[in-house]
């Protein structure tokens, strides 16, 4: 069978990982999730923080990750949750740089 070159990548604040797979032609996004063994890597991560990811190709999120068949060269990259709302965010900046 056919094989494509990907890759898988999961950034934290601290650190990152950017996982280089071949997988078989067909291959959905979330599979090659699964393949890249990302709890293996950041084992104080819970796995379900990497099954009931986000995801996305380049930066473009995916609506149906479970469907999604890649193609060579593809990067997938995990999503993880906002930790502040954008709009918050930008209100404790402002009154930080009134101060």
């Amino acid at each position: 069978m056919a094989e494509i070159a990907v890759e898988v990548a999961f950034a934290l604040p601290e650190r990152q990982a950017v996982v280089a797979l071949e997988v078989p032609l067909g291959t959905t996004a979330r599979e090659a999730v699964a393949l890249a063994d990302l709890p293996g890597r950041f084992p104080d991560l819970s796995p379900e923080a990497f099954a009931g990811a986000d995801l996305g190709i380049f930066g473009k999120r995916l609506r149906e990750p479970s469907s999604h068949r890649l193609r060579a060269g593809d990067r997938v990259e995990l999503c993880r949750p906002l930790t502040i709302d954008p709009k918050a965010a930008r209100v404790l900046r402002a009154s930080a740089e009134k101060r």
